[in-house]
């Protein structure tokens, strides 16, 4: 009898302790690619604040140097999400069926400079102060067909310029751009606001123009694999919640009543965290923040223009459809305006 109550009282006993001292709680595990750069600050804030954790995710943000190489990533399953600049990649992988844009990221206009073209001191001596004065020069790129290359196609065909006339010289990384424009290996590059920002302040190279004072554009989305999509929809809502989250912040931070870019009580917190994530400074962060949608939202008009342009360039073959670009079930539209 008394083995018995023993027995028992060692079985309660257990209980008790999983009771009291229960086992952790699991968390999915997934990796994001994206790019060290402002743009990604919804990422960093729901990593920074416990936004994912908070949706059972464990993230793990998995560094790139271009947007390319993040949507092939994404297809390969190297990464389960991407989020960085649209590109001729992007598309074709789209309508091939491979991946899908899932929401909007990053948006450059003239309140929020997201990208910047800059001339070498020696070339903006030799007459490259404008727009106008690109044709005939040499222009640096991350990569043809990158993000970067249909801000350059946008803002010359405003102007009337052929890109055929320019000579675009693919660099592969902003770091690779800053050190040929400091060295004069080209007259030009394209690339992020954050990138130009020491240059100019140092006066190792000149501002060209903003992109988004030119032509507003898309700059960056977020994307997942066709099959991510469709067939780990508790996953994506979860994770497309957590950034949700990450972008209000920064748009609550970030922008002004009339959509202006104006820093509000929490936008040295945001742009600390951006900075901790990426590894820029807090000026190089406030200068080149793009505007981010509290919601995700998508400029659908200009994604189509996207499209068109690649395959006008012949970086996209055949027909690719829009809704075979963005998932309807996840996607929101920016209001057309």
């Amino acid at each position: 009898m008394k083995r018995s109550i023993h027995g028992w009282c060692g079985a309660a006993l257990g209980l008790l302790v999983v009771a009291v001292c229960p086992s952790p709680t699991w968390a999915e595990a997934i990796k994001i690619g994206t790019l060290l750069t402002a743009g990604g600050g919804p990422l960093y804030v729901a990593k920074d604040r416990g936004y994912f954790s908070a949706e059972g995710l464990d993230a793990e943000l998995v560094p790139f140097d271009a947007g390319q190489p993040v949507a092939v990533a994404v297809v390969a399953g190297a990464i389960d999400f991407g989020s960085a600049g649209v590109t001729s990649a992007l598309y074709t992988l789209a309508g091939q069926g491979e991946l899908r844009i899932i929401s909007g990221a990053t948006y450059d206009n003239a309140e929020f400079h997201a990208a910047a073209i800059v001339a070498s001191n020696a070339a903006y001596a030799a007459g490259l102060v404008s727009v106008k004065d690109l044709a005939g020069r040499t222009v640096g790129l991350t990569q043809i067909g990158s993000t970067y290359h249909y801000a350059l196609a946008i803002v010359a065909e405003k102007y009337g310029i052929d890109l055929k006339s320019m000579r675009t010289l693919p660099l592969q990384s902003f770091s690779n751009l800053a050190s040929a424009v400091t060295g004069g290996q080209t007259d030009a590059a394209v690339m992020t606001t954050a990138s130009a920002l020491p240059l100019l302040a140092a006066d190792k190279a000149k501002l060209v123009a903003w992109v988004g004072d030119e032509v507003p554009w898309q700059v960056s989305a977020v994307w997942a694999s066709t099959k991510t999509a469709t067939e780990r929809r508790d996953t994506v809502q979860r994770f497309l919640r957590a950034v949700r989250k990450g972008a209000q912040d920064c748009y609550v931070a970030t922008v002004g009543a009339r959509g202006e870019r104006k820093d509000g009580p929490d936008a040295p917190a945001i742009l600390g965290i951006v900075a901790h994530y990426t590894g820029l400074t807090v000026a190089q962060v406030e200068g080149s923040i793009g505007y981010t949608d509290p919601e995700l939202r998508i400029d659908e008009k200009d994604i189509r223009r996207q499209i068109e342009w690649y395959r006008s360039q012949g970086m996209i073959k055949g027909d690719v459809a829009l809704d075979r670009v963005l998932d309807p079930s996840y996607v929101v539209a920016l209001p057309s305006g």
